[in-house]
C-alpha cells in the first residue's frame, strides 16, 4: 500500500495573515477554498505542483464552534495535523480499527481538492493528529 506525506495542516485566525511568512519564503499559493462540512477556509502553498509535491495547508475557522475554531482557542495558531496520501483509504481505515486504533471518521468524508479524508485520533498516533486522505 502506497503511503506518503501530502501536507502539513497549520491553524491560523485569518488566511491573510497567515500567509504573510509563506508567500515570502516563495512557495507558490493556490486557490482558495471552503469545506462547509468541516467549518474552515483552506489555502495551500507549495513549492512545486503534480502529485509528489508536499505542500503547507492553512486552515482558517468558519466560526468558533468548528474543530480549528476549537483548536485555535485551545492550542493557538500552530500545526494541527500531518496528512498522509495514500493508494485505498478504505482497506488502510479497515486495518487500523481492526490493529484496535482509535479513528475519529471511520469513514471518508469529503476533503479539499475532491479527497476522501479521514482522521486519525491522536490517542494512537504518540499525541499527532493524522489525516488519511486519498484522491479519486
Amino acid at each position: 500500500m502506497g503511503i506518503r506525506i501530502d501536507h502539513i495542516g497549520i491553524a491560523v485566525n485569518n488566511l491573510d495573515s497567515g500567509s504573510t511568512f509563506w508567500r515570502l519564503l516563495g512557495l507558490e499559493q493556490g486557490d482558495d477554498e471552503l469545506n462547509e462540512e468541516q467549518g474552515v477556509n483552506i489555502r495551500f502553498f507549495g513549492t512545486e505542483h503534480g502529485d509528489d509535491a508536499t505542500r503547507i495547508e492553512l486552515l482558517s475557522p468558519t466560526g468558533q464552534d468548528t474543530p480549528i475554531g476549537r483548536f485555535l482557542e485551545k492550542y493557538g495558531p500552530g500545526v494541527q495535523q500531518i496528512a498522509f496520501r495514500v493508494d485505498d483509504l478504505e482497506s488502510l481505515l479497515s486495518k487500523l480499527k481492526a490493529e484496535g486504533v482509535r479513528l475519529i471518521n471511520e469513514t471518508p468524508t469529503q476533503g479539499a481538492h475532491g479527497s476522501r479524508i479521514a482522521f486519525v485520533h491522536p490517542s494512537s498516533t504518540g499525541g499527532v493528529l493524522v489525516e488519511l486522505l486519498e484522491y479519486d
